[in-house]
């Protein structure tokens, strides 16, 4: 409790944001920050380009010294779906509202659980490490494909 709520949501966007909750063996890495127990299967990663958020509580919901809802801003760049592994660009803002709770003597997050919101750089390389563990040519260039399309979003 001695850490701002605020710092465990940067934490948790920013280990988002660098890919963490892409593979299951980084979910781990999340889990001091989070109250849920598994993450659900996404079909869909959201691309963004930049993440703020609110340290000033004034901009916090506050429910209770021990209960707060802190709004964070994403520049979104896109999303790629997996299934087809192909990149849509929506270039947008959003805000997600994060939930945040004492539990145990940590602040974690409750809610929402969002998909993940990926660095439009980590997405790149997540795309050309898949690409290059690819034996189906077929795969591999849709997996190309799809590295162009994100390059473009830059």
């Amino acid at each position: 409790m001695r850490r701002s709520p605020a710092d465990v949501v940067k934490r948790y966007v920013s280990l988002d944001q660098k890919g963490a909750r892409l593979e299951a063996a980084s979910f781990d890495t999340v889990m001091p920050y989070i109250e849920w127990k598994e993450e659900p299967a996404w079909g869909r990663i959201v691309v963004v380009q930049k993440t703020t958020v609110s340290e000033d509580y004034r901009q916090w919901e506050i429910v209770n010294n021990l209960e707060v809802i802190i709004p964070v801003t994403f520049q979104v760049r896109g999303s790629v779906y997996l299934e087809t592994a192909s990149f849509v660009p929506e270039d947008r803002t959003e805000e997600v509202r994060f939930h945040v709770k004492v539990v145990g003597n940590y602040w974690r997050i409750l809610s929402p659980v969002i998909p993940p919101h990926v660095g439009l750089k980590r997405m790149v390389s997540f795309a050309r490490d898949a690409a290059l563990h690819e034996s189906d040519d077929t795969q591999r260039t849709v997996l190309t494909d799809l590295i162009e399309s994100l390059r473009k979003a830059n």
